[in-house]
Order: C-alpha cells, then sequence, then structure tokens
C-alpha cells in the first residue's frame, strides 16, 4: 500500500526506492503490510518511516496489481493522506524523499505505472501535459 500526498503548494510527496524492487525509482511512499496491519495502519508507518511525516489516512484512492521478484504479483492499494506533522527526511529504504511539481514529477524516473495511475485515478491536482 501506498500514500498519495500532496501539499498546499499543489505538489506530490516521492521517495527514490534505495532497494529493489524499484531501487533508483521514484515512487510514492509506501510498502508492504507487518502481520496483522489494517492498511490505513501500515500506510501510517510506511510514511513516517520513509519520511518522517506522520499522516492522517484518507480515502482508497485506487489498486493494481504488479508483478514482483519470482513470478510474485503485488496487490497494491494507494490512499490519500495529509501531512498531520513532522519533518521531511529520507529513511528506511527511501533513498530521498521530496516534493515534486508537476514538470518535475515528469522528468523523474518513476516506478513502472505510477503516473499512469495516478492519473487514471484522477488525484494529481494539475492536468496532463498537452500534445502538440
Amino acid at each position: 500500500m501506498g500514500a498519495i500526498i500532496i501539499d498546499a503548494s499543489d505538489r506530490l510527496l516521492l521517495i527514490k526506492r534505495g532497494r529493489p524492487p524499484g531501487a533508483g525509482l521514484w515512487s510514492i511512499p509506501g510498502g508492504r503490510l507487518e502481520p496483522g496491519e489494517t492498511d490505513e495502519a501500515g500506510v501510517r508507518r510506511e510514511v513516517l518511516e520513509e519520511t518522517g511525516l506522520r499522516v492522517e489516512v484518507g480515502r482508497l484512492a485506487g489498486a493494481v496489481d504488479r508483478p514482483g521478484p519470482g513470478g510474485a504479483t503485488y496487490a497494491i492499494r494507494d490512499y490519500l493522506a495529509t501531512v498531520a506533522g513532522g519533518e521531511l527526511v529520507a529513511g528506511d529504504d527511501a533513498a530521498d524523499a521530496r516534493w515534486c511539481g508537476r514538470d518535475e514529477l515528469l522528468r523523474l524516473p518513476l516506478s513502472e505505472g505510477l503516473l499512469e495511475s495516478l492519473r487514471a485515478w484522477d488525484v494529481l491536482p494539475w492536468p496532463p501535459p498537452t500534445s502538440s
């Protein structure tokens, strides 16, 4: 599960994955649930571990299945969330963490399918780029 967090300046919070899968790619904060953990608790824990931020978890934005190592399939549920406190700092398996505007988001090497999913779920605060 993951957290889609947009600040008051319409920037999306992204982390740079420090470990596989997706090492070196930018994505929203998130990860695996611990045994017995709810999605909400898992989102709060993962965001805190990876970014130093405490969040309030909102509604489910969407869900996708992604291929994992060894033929595994990850069922990923991403939730809208808002920052409730803390200070942004990369931690745990995040090599970096930052707020990104539209132009930066389009330039970064993103996790496979991330941008397409965010657009399909209509959660980005800006329109997609127009074709010329």
